[in-house]
Formats: structure tokens, sequence, C-alpha cells
């Protein structure tokens, strides 16, 4: 029996998504006739990765003997492969969006199946009882809102555009306990009427679209904010967005975001990996559902400095360190030599960013080209990998 299958993986086409940045990455003509968004790696039931030469589907397999592809201890801790690898290319700014702890999804979940809302409902907001926490390393310059910052900083953003309606929110920002003023801002945001929320959007959005030279210190922020606000006008979700950190990651850096963190991604190209979950919350710029309720018990309204996720680096190898227990992801560097991998302790994919690498498994062995991935069950023990390129290996966190 195989040990190393290679997969065929779905593709996304959300709006938001680039027409060149994948299309590039696997060396197929662009722009592609359909903005592709993600590329999903993994047993996810709505898009499963198919095994190659028509053997059926990763999530089939699985199925069919999980303590020999899982491992016995996720098959026995998990019953499913409990994270999903992605390849994202943002051209445009995502929703502002949020997810429950394990404990909320969980009791989401009962809530909404005992009130019989249906699971395609587009007012449902927990599909599944499972977390969804998520690390980001990205493949180009990548930019994201993530976290919300000091509010004393925010006071001074909006101080600075000049918005007379915007004068109590400073005020606000500035006197409050900064978890209340950030509860309170998130309240006007969602819950005033709309009219005031509209005029809000469009004050805020003219003020980015041209900003007094004393808000020079916010120049990103603002010009963010004018792009989102042009894709999303009248939506006062742009207050939120202006509030949290602009990110900018360099290349091999990575951002872990866990429960309750408001976030968006706005541009760049990465290597995504979450434990398999749809619970998306969102907080504003889309046109799809936001309980302003829900979303209010599962945000994080601590403000927090944002660090990248801590690595680890041993020959040649950056093993990004989180909490999770559903994935870890490591980066692995070919120059030539065989690099070998060991500790193989549960189901693992592998996919190339950069290059052409060889993964080799006893006698069976699979070469990737850039954008290629494998599968590599449980069984089947040691590899070792060679080439030159890049490539990034997702499993388990067993440790």
């Amino acid at each position: 029996m195989s040990s190393l299958y290679r997969l065929q993986n779905p593709i996304q086409n959300y709006a938001w998504g680039s027409y060149e940045a994948l299309g590039e990455l696997r060396g197929v003509a662009t722009p592609t006739q359909l903005p592709e968004a993600e590329i999903w790696m993994g047993a996810h039931p709505l898009a499963p990765s198919h095994i190659e030469n028509g053997r059926g589907s990763l999530l089939d397999l699985i199925t069919a003997d999980p303590t020999a592809t899982l491992g016995a201890r996720t098959a026995t801790e998990f019953g499913r492969l409990p994270f999903l690898l992605k390849l994202l290319a943002a051209r445009e700014p995502l929703s502002l969006q949020a997810h429950p702890s394990e404990q909320q999804a969980r009791a989401g979940y009962a809530r909404e199946q005992a009130a019989g809302v249906p699971l395609s409902a587009t007012t449902r907001s927990y599909k599944d009882p499972h977390h969804k926490p998520e690390l980001i390393a990205a493949l180009t310059p990548f930019t994201a809102l993530v976290g919300f910052r000091a509010p004393d900083v925010t006071a001074r953003l909006f101080a600075a555009l000049g918005v007379p309606a915007l004068a109590p929110t400073v005020a606000l920002l500035e006197r409050a306990a900064p978890e209340s003023a950030l509860r309170q801002l998130f309240q006007l945001v969602t819950g005033a009427p709309s009219e005031i929320r509209q005029e809000l959007a469009r004050a805020t959005v003219a003020a980015c679209e041209d900003p007094p030279p004393r808000a020079a210190d916010f120049a990103r922020e603002l010009a963010w904010g004018a792009r989102i606000g042009a894709l999303y006008p009248g939506d006062a979700g742009i207050l939120l967005a202006l509030a949290l950190n602009l990110v900018v990651l360099a290349p091999g850096e990575a951002l872990y975001l866990p429960a309750g963190n408001l976030h968006a991604y706005l541009e760049g190209t990465g290597v995504e990996v979450m434990a398999s979950s749809d619970n998306v919350l969102r907080g504003g710029l889309t046109p799809k559902h936001v309980d302003v309720d829900e979303l209010m018990n599962v945000l994080d309204f601590r403000a927090e400095v944002v660090a990248r996720a801590p690595t680890e680096h041993q020959r040649g190898v950056t093993r990004y360190v989180t909490p999770a227990r559903e994935f870890e992801l490591s980066r692995l560097e070919l120059t030539g030599a065989a690099l070998h991998v060991a500790l193989v302790t549960g189901p693992e994919i592998a996919v190339v960013t950069r290059g052409s690498v060889e993964v080799r498994r006893g006698a069976d062995r699979v070469t990737l080209a850039c954008g290629e991935s494998v599968f590599l069950s449980a069984t089947g023990g040691e590899y070792d990998v060679s080439g030159n390129g890049t490539l990034f290996r997702a499993r388990v966190n067993l440790a």
C-alpha cells in the first residue's frame, strides 16, 4: 500500500482573489479566467483534495481506513484530518471576521441545531462544533488588519481626520477604560441607527481620501481606509478597520490568529493552515450576515501589540510555533542535498512554493513542481526530501 499520495486540489474562486498570483505560482497562463483566492489541500467535506489518477478523494481515503491514514492518536482524538492547508492570494481586502473558541463553537453549534436552523441558512453562525485557529505565513509581502490597537492611538487617528461626527468617539477612546472603549466603539458601529452609521462611514472615508496634514503619521492606515471605503461605501465597519493594527509581513514571517481576534487580510500571497472548520463570524465590510450579538460574545476587546509567530530554526527548517493542537507548520529550504524528515507521528501534507522537490519514502517517490502537494499517511515512517526549492510541511501538533 502506498504512503505517498499526490494531490489534485480544488481552487476557490472568491471575488477577492488574484488573477495572477496562484497561476504564476503553478506555472499556468495568467491572468486566469476567474479570480483564484485559495487552493485547498485537505479532506474538508465541502471541497476535499483528490488523489492523482482517479483514485477518489482524500476524504474517501481517510474514511476507509482512519487508523492507517491518520494514525491511532489523531484518529482517536479528532476522528478526521483536523487541519486544512491553503495557498491564499488576496487581491482585495477580505471582510472583518473573527472565530470562536472551542467551547463557544460547541455551544453555538448545539444551540443552532436545536433551534432547527438549516446549515445552509445565510443567518447561521456555526456550521460545525469546531474552533478555527489560523496561521498565515507570507510568501510575498502580506498586509493584514489584526486585533485592536491601543484606544488612545486610535483616538489620535480619528482626531487627526477632523471629522466632527467622530468627536464623541474620540472622547470615548481617550477617557474610557480600554476594553470598555473598544466595546462601545463596536456597539456604535453595529448598533447605531442606519443613517448615523452611513454618515459616519461616508465622512470618515472622505477624510481618508483627502487627509489633512496633521494625519501624516497615519498615512498607511488612511490609504487603506480609502481603498476599503471605496469597496464598501456606507459600511461603518471602516471605523473598526481603522481601529485595528495594520501589519505587513515580510516573506517568511507569519501571524497566528487565535479565537476572538478581529482581523482581515488585505493583500498578498501566503500559506495558511487552520483547524478544519467553517465557523466565521463577520464584523463588517461585507454584504453577508453579521451576527452582532454573537460576535460581541466572541470578540477579544483587549488592545494588543501584534507579534509575529515565534519560530524555531534547525538545519534549513523553520518551524512556526503555535499552541494549536490541530496543526503545525514548518518551512523547509532545500539547496540540493537531501533533508531527512523524522518524527512522523500522524498525517502530513507537503506543498512546494518555489522550485522543485522530490519526496522519497521507502520505495515510493513523488516529484513536486511549484504549487503541487502530497499527502503522507501516518503509516510509512520517516521520509527524505531533496531538490532546489521551498517546501511547507503541515502536520498535526501531537508533540
